[in-house]
């Protein structure tokens, strides 16, 4: 029998003596005990050949073919086979923060590019390399606002994603800033107001006027920007999770902050740049380093902000092999197949909930329907039907792979 043990039981007793402690029991003391896991059951050690064999087995209990109408956030979208391909090569395949960045240009060129296609789809002036994800965007852009502004009360509309409001609570209360969640706000006193469009139901709302000298952040679907006009704003944000990057069972997507020239000196995460070395030829570097891997840490305009650089080469890389014209054909196709379901579902009795949608939208249904037990029925025949935002209402979303097929298999059940 193998001795899979790391450490031996004297070199356990020595380090105990060590840190001045009996056992190792004591290293948690301060860990309540309703939050200890006390038996992990893990199965006893395998071999590779047959863990493989275990891994393989589990792994077929997984559904991956349901037609799927689910949104919130998350999309299932096409992703070009050429995409996973292109960024496994070597000129890509660096450490994922290399802090001497400037040896890597390939990683620092995909950088730039994607804050480039970033700007343009906003119609922002400059981008970061992108943020953990949409939340973490939302909860730094509203940080970067009261900087700003030098204030400390911020406005969010209660139809944000909840995941979202969620994460920007956190934020804030250990910045100890004032939140304000409501429909509207009238305070004169707030350092900025962030709006989502289309907003968690799906429907596409005009940017606020502002009250005062308050900063107005726009909260985003990126594809939604091939069809409609970019929010016009101070800081735009987001995630890029439906550029080219899978489900994966929630993560991880990618977040991007994008804003006006002259608040760039507030913008957290990296930056990459463009400039020549001294033979004239085209060199990237890390530019504005307000990091604290750069400065000292309490300059620094973010500490937790982490980089999502493999995501937002994938996004980069999606937005390259579809280009300008396939990006909106794409997205059109959302939209259209959104609608069709939309129209079909209002024919057979069921209210639709939104005036102006791009590709999710929201349901009633009939009287004496529960959502819960009608997205169970849905499930059983293959089809994930959306997200129950009650028992009455019913949150779904269409993208390009919804053929026909299964919004006929959908209206029929």
């Amino acid at each position: 029998m193998y001795n899979f043990e790391a450490l031996s039981d004297l070199e356990r007793i020595q380090m105990c003596a060590d840190c001045g402690i009996k056992n190792v029991d004591e290293l948690f003391d301060v860990v309540p005990k309703a939050a200890r896991m006390e038996d992990f059951a893990l199965f006893e050690a395998k071999s590779e050949l047959e863990a493989l064999k275990k891994v393989k087995k589990i792994s077929k209990k997984n559904n991956v073919d349901a037609a799927c109408f689910l949104g919130g956030g998350a999309y299932k979208k096409f992703i070009p086979s050429a995409l996973a391909d292109t960024s496994s090569r070597f000129e890509f395949l660096s450490a994922y923060t290399p802090y001497q960045a400037e040896i890597s240009q390939g990683s620092l060129q995909i950088m730039y590019e994607f804050q480039t296609m970033i700007c343009n789809l906003c119609a922002q002036d400059v981008s970061n390399a992108s943020v953990y994800d949409g939340a973490s965007a939302c909860a730094e852009a509203i940080l970067m606002a009261c900087r700003l502004k030098r204030k400390h009360k911020a406005f969010v509309n209660k139809n944000i994603n909840p995941n979202y409001l969620e994460v920007i609570k956190t934020y804030l209360f250990a910045a100890d800033i004032e939140l304000i969640v409501s429909d509207e706000c009238k305070d004169t006193d707030l350092a900025c107001k962030l709006y989502q469009s289309p907003d968690y139901f799906g429907e596409i709302v005009e940017m606020p006027q502002k009250n005062a000298d308050e900063l107005i952040i726009a909260c985003t679907d990126i594809s939604s920007l091939a069809l409609f006009e970019p929010p016009k704003c101070d800081i735009t944000v987001g995630d890029f999770g439906s550029l080219g990057l899978a489900l994966n069972f929630g993560g991880a997507y990618g977040g991007f902050i994008c804003c006006r020239d002259e608040y760039k000196r507030q913008l957290p995460g990296r930056i990459a740049g463009k400039t020549v070395d001294r033979e004239g030829r085209d060199a990237y570097v890390l530019t504005l380093q307000a990091r604290e891997q750069h400065i000292r840490r309490e300059k620094a305009t973010s500490n937790i902000c982490s980089n999502q650089a493999l995501c937002a080469l994938c996004a980069a890389l999606y937005l390259s092999l579809l280009g300008e014209n396939g990006f909106r054909e794409v997205n059109l196709l959302s939209y259209k197949n959104a609608h069709k379901l939309a129209q079909g579902l209002s024919k057979k009795g069921y209210k639709i909930l939104n005036k102006n949608f791009f590709c999710e939208f929201v349901y009633e249904l009939k009287d004496g329907q529960n959502a819960h037990d009608y997205l169970k029925k849905l499930k059983e025949k293959g089809i994930l039907g959306g997200i129950a935002l009650d028992d009455k209402r019913i949150l779904t979303a269409a993208t390009e792979l919804n053929d026909e097929d299964e919004i006929n298999l959908y209206l029929s059940l």
